[in-house]
């Protein structure tokens, strides 16, 4: 009787007290789960703010880089100066020889892209043309050229541009100048006269600065002094001035 009634006692305490933490454990159950709600309807509103954030970031990048591009290449006028180097076919048995050039020219244009040029240069070598009777193994020759032709800016960066040009034109060649009168049977050269020349370039020009650069042209020559056209390459490099705005 006395072990009933202590059991009876201490589940009349115990039921409170029980009561009690399921009551916490469910207020904290709901709690956490109104915050887990609160973090998950509070994370996608950041991410549009970050998002916009980082699209000003690059709208600026991109007008910044628009900007540049506009400084440079929207000068009216490109004028260059500069030297080379050819490999020149000459006729059969001789062989090829290494000239050396000066090259200028003037680009009118008409866009960022598109202009038209106006080119001069000169080249001159020494070819070796076998011993003779003459004592006459390396003459001096000259070859002079007057070309236009379209050219045009595929890349446009604001550090550097690469180009294409393409010209054709006037060509002089002076091959006996130093031959000291001795005939073209001996020598093997071209006779002196006029002929057609065309030139192809790729161009990679460097910015200095908008109005000033470098530039460097691997570069194919032909000439027409011979039956066939003759196929050389080369290279020019120099410097490039731009001024005029469009």
């Amino acid at each position: 009787m006395f072990l009933f009634r202590r059991l009876a006692l201490l589940l009349a305490l115990g039921l409170p007290a029980l009561h009690a933490v399921q009551a916490q454990s469910s207020s904290s159950s709901s709690s956490s789960q109104t915050q887990g709600q609160d973090a998950a309807q509070q994370a996608p509103a950041l991410s549009p703010s970050q998002e916009s954030v980082q699209d000003r970031i690059r709208a600026r990048r991109a007008q910044r880089r628009a900007a540049a591009i506009r400084e440079i290449y929207s000068h009216l006028y490109e004028s260059y100066i500069g030297a080379g180097y050819l490999r020149f076919t000459l006729p059969s048995p001789l062989q090829r020889v290494n000239e050396y050039d000066w090259d200028t020219g003037f680009t009118r244009y008409y866009n960022e892209r598109l202009g038209v040029t106006l080119g001069a240069r000169g080249y001159y070598g020494t070819p070796f043309i076998y011993n003779n009777e003459s004592n006459l193994t390396k003459p001096a020759i000259s070859q002079y050229a007057v070309l236009l032709g379209p050219s045009y800016r595929f890349l446009l960066e604001p550090r550097f541009s690469i180009s294409g040009r393409v010209m054709g034109g006037w060509l002089l060649g002076d091959f006996s100048g130093d031959a000291n009168g001795v005939p073209i049977s001996i020598t093997h050269l071209y006779p002196d006269g006029n002929t057609y020349g065309v030139d192809a370039s790729l161009i990679f020009e460097y910015n200095l600065s908008p109005g000033l650069g470098i530039r460097v042209a691997p570069d194919y020559f032909g000439s027409g002094f011979g039956s066939t056209i003759e196929n050389n390459l080369g290279f020019t490099a120099g410097l490039v001035y731009r001024f005029g705005k469009q």
